[in-house]
């Protein structure tokens, strides 16, 4: 499938360098240092994902993006290792490499639309808002929920829309999606959304119980409505809540 280059203005990197004019941006090579990490891990991780090179376009917005105004900040010294963090409520930022490996892998051309299922602080959206056209991200904790819009609309994300829902079941109304993106581990598919993915459109999820091996799954919908599976990778995430 066709890439797109990055687009040369995007959100991430007009904010990063007002930080920068001002003397304000001090995470610039922290940013950077993470990334060849990510390119490290992407090359340990090759025998399982089949993708020893990630996509340039999205490490460049991992260099971008402020990873730490999207985490708690009493952990902003720790925002650019390269790992999960908690950001209340018992859920978590996920890791960079994570973070990095599914928006690569969901291949997102610049006219997308894309559905996201557990914003949490938003920082994967705001990563997904820099290459699809439109991203609608639901959370179920309403405090996360209300705390993630109001940060995106605070970083010009005006391409991001944040609901307060139960992500099982998608977002009918704004369906078909090129692309879904599940931060959060359901112990199977759920129905609706393949139901509301494109034919030709892609779903990253991870698959598997709490405390158990999970797998991170790449589904692929066929002109005809069939579903192609590809199992990638062991992963472990917080459980996908509601009341499915």
């Amino acid at each position: 499938m066709h890439r797109l280059a990055l687009p040369v203005f995007t959100a991430a990197v007009l904010l990063t360098a007002a930080f920068s004019q001002s003397g304000g941006d001090h995470f610039q090579e922290l940013r950077k240092r993470m990334v060849r990490e990510i390119i490290q891990d992407a090359r340990m991780t090759a025998s399982y994902t089949g993708k020893e090179n990630l996509d340039e376009s999205v490490l460049e917005i991992l260099r971008t993006v402020p990873r730490h105004l999207f985490v708690p900040e009493h952990l902003r010294g720790r925002a650019y290792q390269n790992r999960p963090l908690p950001i209340g409520y018992g859920q978590t930022i996920s890791q960079p490499y994570i973070v990095a490996l599914m928006t690569d892998l969901l291949e997102l051309e610049a006219s997308d639309r894309v559905l996201e299922i557990g914003t949490g602080s938003a920082y994967q959206a705001a990563v997904l808002a820099e290459l699809a056209a439109r991203v609608y991200t639901l959370e179920i904790i309403p405090e996360l929920a209300k705390s993630a819009g109001q940060r995106l609309a605070d970083l010009g994300y005006d391409t991001v829309t944040v609901l307060q829902q139960d992500g099982y079941y998608g977002l009918a109304g704004e369906a078909p999606f090129d692309a879904i993106l599940v931060t959060a581990a359901a112990t199977h598919i759920p129905p609706p959304l393949v139901e509301q993915l494109k034919p030709g459109g892609r779903m990253v999820i991870p698959v598997g119980g709490p405390f158990m091996t999970q797998e991170l799954i790449r589904l692929r919908k066929k002109g005809d409505g069939s579903i192609s599976t590809e199992y990638l990778l062991p992963v472990a995430f917080v459980p996908l809540t509601g009341g499915h």
